[in-house]
Order: structure tokens, then C-alpha cells, then sequence
């Protein structure tokens, strides 16, 4: 009988063992590699999360202090926060005009962006026509021509035309240099849309516009919310552009108001660093309403088409 148990269980073991070593039911084995792998996928994000975060804390924590507080602990947080260190640099730095200008510059700049990219875009990825991927292929190599190489040759043509003392001179060069970035995220999104909604479209009586105004559109939110965060913020963040072309001091956008601010103040580090905030918290507010719709955008345009 021994022998019959040995041929039916080679590994020795007897029935009555194997049930006391099996694991309780309803009780699974944990993972152990695969705890460790998403333990330390987290602890990594959330180092780069604190290095990216830690210049804006910095920033704002120098803006709240005051001077004596900055020379004595400049990494330390702000005891009592002085919020009148924003009023302050807003006041004395005519931050409200530049602020005004900024904005005057960046809206047109944004929303003619969003129409010329999402024409050009729908134009290239769903109407045929002779010509069309070499019309594409013109605009991205306007991707990997730098503004350095055309700012001169720019600069005499807004002189010709009379428009270096407008705001156009702001305007029109952030629009064409946004363009090829916009063709090619816009026509990514477009090329991932099936091409039956533009045949039903059409069998229903819509033209090519009425398909790209009443069908396309609606679709590309999230590509247009990504372009037009990508767009604000280069348009919000200018510094060589405006610099060059906006010569007036009454035409000048917060970057250029922070630089003679900057000269003016440049041993009060609390209203220099309470200027700084003052510019980037716009674009901290426009990202964290658009966060979903931008990575939305990136997710079904970028790596669908």
C-alpha cells in the first residue's frame, strides 16, 4: 500500500499534506514583483513632480517674505505670508498695463492659430487635391526653422509695411510661427476620424464646409484645447519677439515690463520674484482648466495619427 502511495504521488507527499499546505480559498498569492514595480513607478513620479515643483514653490515662497526674512532662510517657507508684496509689485511695476497688453497680444494670437490650423489641418488630411503632401511637408519645415534666423529680415519687412508701432508687430509673427506646429497636430486629430462621418455628412446635404463646421469641429475640441494652451503659453511667455518689434513702452506685455521692472528693483528679490508670479500664475490657471481636454488632445490626435 505504501508502494501504490509512492507511484501516486512522486513527490512523496500524502493527500492529508497537500491539503494543510494549499492556501485557504478565497485568498490569492500576493505579487510581490509586481507591488515593487508600482511602488517604484509612484516613488519616481513623484520625485519628478517634486522637482518640477519646486522652483514655482520657491518662487512664491520668496514673493510672500520679506527682505529680512529672504537674506536670513531664502529656502525656507514664508512665516506669515505678505500678500502685499503682489500689490506692491503690481502698483510700482504698472503691471495692470502690461498685464492689458499681454493680453491683447495673446488672445488674437490664440484664436487666429485655432482658425488658420484647423482649416489648414481638415484641408490636408481629408480633401484630395494635386499638391497636398507637399503642402504639408512646406509647413513642417517651418518647425525646424528657428525665429533667430528670420527676425531680421521679419524686422524690415513690419518696417515697410508700418506696423512696428502696432500691435500687429506682436500678433501676426506669434500667428505664422505657430502655424506649423498647429497644421501638424490638427492634421494628425483629423486623419484618426473615420472618413464615413464626412460621407454621411455629405450624403445629407453638407458641403465641405458645412462638414468641417458641423461635424469636425465639435471632434477636435481636445486637439483644438491642446493647441491653444501650446499657443498661449508661447504667446504669454514671448520675450525676443516683442522685444524687437514692439518698440513703444505703451505696447510692452509682462515679459518686457518684468525686464525694465527688474532693472529698476533688481536688489528687492521679493518684488522681482513677486513679479515672476505674477505672470506665471495666468498660465498656471489656463492649464489646470484645460488639463483634461490637453492631455485628451495629445492622447487621440498625436498618437492616433
Amino acid at each position: 500500500m505504501r508502494a501504490n502511495a509512492a507511484q501516486r504521488d512522486p513527490a512523496g507527499t500524502t493527500g492529508d499534506s497537500i491539503v494543510r499546505t494549499a492556501p485557504a480559498p478565497g485568498f490569492a498569492t500576493p505579487n510581490y514583483g509586481l507591488i515593487l514595480r508600482g511602488t517604484g513607478k509612484y516613488i519616481l513620479l513623484l520625485f519628478f513632480a517634486i522637482i518640477s515643483l519646486m522652483p514655482f514653490v520657491w518662487i512664491v515662497g520668496i514673493a510672500l517674505k520679506t527682505k529680512k526674512e529672504f537674506y536670513d532662510s531664502p529656502f525656507a517657507l514664508p512665516a506669515v505670508p505678505q500678500w502685499q508684496n503682489l500689490a506692491t509689485a503690481w502698483d510700482i511695476g504698472h503691471f495692470g498695463e502690461f498685464f492689458l497688453n499681454s493680453v491683447i497680444i495673446t488672445l488674437p494670437t490664440v484664436i487666429g492659430v485655432l482658425i488658420c490650423c484647423s482649416l489648414g489641418g481638415y484641408a490636408l488630411a481629408k480633401i484630395d487635391f494635386v499638391g497636398r503632401n507637399i503642402l504639408f511637408y512646406f509647413f513642417l519645415a517651418g518647425i525646424i526653422i528657428p525665429f533667430q534666423a528670420i527676425m531680421i529680415p521679419l524686422y524690415y519687412q513690419l518696417r515697410d509695411l508700418g506696423l512696428l508701432t502696432t500691435y500687429l508687430a506682436g500678433v501676426l509673427p506669434m500667428i505664422a510661427l505657430g502655424i506649423p506646429f498647429g497644421i501638424f497636430l490638427m492634421r494628425a486629430f483629423f486623419m484618426s476620424l473615420p472618413i464615413e462621418l464626412i460621407d454621411a455628412a455629405k450624403i445629407d446635404g453638407c458641403g465641405d464646409f458645412g462638414v468641417f463646421w458641423h461635424i469636425m469641429v465639435p471632434l477636435a475640441k481636445p486637439a483644438l484645447s491642446t493647441l491653444g494652451i501650446v499657443q498661449f503659453i508661447a504667446s504669454w511667455n514671448a520675450f525676443l519677439l516683442p522685444l524687437l518689434y514692439l518698440q513703444k513702452q505703451s505696447l510692452r506685455p509682462l515679459t518686457l515690463g518684468l525686464l525694465y521692472f527688474q532693472t529698476r528693483y533688481e536688489s528687492d528679490y521679493t518684488l522681482i520674484a513677486a513679479g515672476i508670479t505674477i505672470i506665471i500664475l495666468p498660465m498656471i490657471l489656463v492649464y489646470v482648466l484645460f488639463q483634461r481636454q490637453f492631455i485628451e488632445g495629445l492622447t487621440s490626435g498625436a498618437l492616433k495619427g
